[in-house]
């Protein structure tokens, strides 16, 4: 075994994927262990296996400017690959055979016409669901860049159809289908056989080392009275703007996801939308609720805890609203969210981790970052995609964790969020037949087969 970090453990799974990439798969995988498996360090183990057989001389590797530092860090520090270079200002790609870059700077006009020139040996794209659509620039540059070997790297490479994991496929094997019809007929066909030609990918419950449970609970909430008013006002409207046209559903469908999220996150949105008679009034309304129920019961959660939390929400004005409610009920809070500066972000997890209690993230927090000291989620809005209420509750749930997890789901009954509920049962019965199994994401225990399935039928639901 080649040189590591004294301190570091090669885990069996590790080995195995190192073992299959490089001897069946001829370095060109996608690695799709479940959240917190190590694929970091899978893509690390073959990169020095490679690099060490003098296969691999010039490398690149794309990840969120959030991680840059972590990927640096582990490289050297496990895995002892000293020659590589964290490039943070996209300068001199041409003077450094090894580099570690944003995917969101190198492929900026400027960067990306150097990039495309150069031959590399091996292309690693972490977080590589990013590269699901290929209408994208993030696809149309990852494919374009010239790569004897490359690792994409993401636990969700299905999120709502197969034509994303077709994708994917197509950037580490381009000439494998003429079409996305063959892809799909292959598939139908030699599902297992397809999946295990480009994609290696290990379960929590196949490695021995994740011996922690996983416990989900959807908690389903009466709305309070006000809520209740607002509700029905936003129906109201609702059905007013399908009865002239269908043109203005994605702001409707905005709205009612904002009102079950908080009254704060419906109103950010609606001021100064005073043009309209209606939604002036639901603004105002919304403007006299200062406590919602979902706040109520993460105060009630949260009563006698003395564990660390992460709660996680889609909008910044929840985020706003719940870490001005937790600061003010007493509890040490601490945000984190994509706009703050990567320095900010490193210093929000290392507070969290020492005197916060309480971390209120939105998607942000969802990717990259471990948090395993901490072992209970609240996710106070629900995603439309499993997948990413995979990779929060992964934030978690991953190797180190000695505790059980404990993961909270918010809804608030007769809203868009039974909607929401419902697709996302769905797709996770698309995501484990092609997949297989994998872990908790929803308490289906209570699951209603009558829930709305689009948008008009919200408008025949009791307010």
């Amino acid at each position: 075994m080649f040189k590591v970090n004294p301190d570091f453990e090669i885990l069996s799974h590790q080995q195995d994927t190192l073992n299959k990439v490089i001897n069946q798969m001829n370095g060109r995988a996608l690695l799709a262990d479940e959240v917190g498996l190590g694929k970091t360090i899978e893509a690390g183990l073959i990169l020095k296996e490679y690099l060490l057989r003098g296969e691999v001389e010039k490398y690149l590797i794309l990840v969120p400017a959030s991680l840059a530092f972590q990927w640096t860090e582990e490289m050297v520090k496990k895995l002892d690959l000293k020659d590589i270079l964290f490039n943070r200002k996209g300068r001199g790609w041409q003077y450094f055979d090894g580099q570690i870059a944003s995917l969101d700077m190198a492929k900026r006009k400027e960067h990306a016409k150097y990039l495309k020139e150069m031959e590399f040996d091996m292309v690693i794209v972490d977080e590589a669901h990013r590269l699901k659509n290929d209408k994208t620039l993030n696809w149309k540059f990852v494919n374009e860049l010239q790569k004897k070997y490359c690792l994409l790297l993401t636990a969700t490479p299905v999120h709502n159809n197969l034509k994303e994991l077709y994708n994917l496929v197509r950037i580490i094997a381009p000439n494998d289908y003429e079409g996305f019809n063959l892809f799909e007929n292959d598939l139908k066909n030699n599902g297992k056989e397809l999946i295990e030609r480009y994609m290696v990918r290990h379960s929590q419950k196949e490695v021995s080392r994740v011996q922690t449970d996983r416990k989900v609970k959807n908690i389903y909430l009466e709305p309070t009275k006000h809520e209740k008013d607002l509700n029905k006002l936003l129906l109201e409207y609702t059905k007013e703007q399908l009865d002239l046209t269908d043109k203005n559903i994605l702001n409707l469908l905005t709205y009612h996801r904002e009102l079950a999220s908080s009254t704060a996150a419906l109103r950010n949105t609606l001021k100064g939308k005073s043009e309209v008679e209606k939604l002036k009034e639901i603004y105002k309304l919304a403007d006299l609720i200062e406590v919602n129920a979902k706040l109520k019961k993460v105060l009630e959660l949260l009563d006698g805890v003395d564990k660390k939390v992460i709660i996680f929400t889609e909008y910044r004005a929840t985020q706003r609203y719940l870490i001005y409610h937790l600061s003010n009920n007493g509890y040490d809070v601490v945000p984190f969210s994509g706009d703050i500066s990567n320095t900010a972000k490193e210093w929000a997890k290392k507070y969290f981790r020492g005197d916060s209690q309480v971390l209120v993230s939105t998607e942000a927090g969802s990717q990259g970052i471990n948090l395993q000291f901490c072992n209970i989620v609240i996710n106070y809005d629900l995603p439309w995609n499993p997948m990413k209420l995979e990779q929060r509750i992964g934030r978690i749930h991953r190797l180190g964790q000695t505790e059980d997890v404990f993961i909270y789901n918010l809804i608030i009954n007769g809203t868009i969020e039974e909607k929401i509920l419902h697709t996302l049962l769905q797709k996770i019965k698309i995501c484990k037949k092609v997949m297989g199994g994998s872990a908790k994401l929803l308490d289906d225990s209570q699951y209603d087969a009558k829930l709305i399935t689009n948008l008009k039928d919200l408008i025949d639901l009791e307010a």
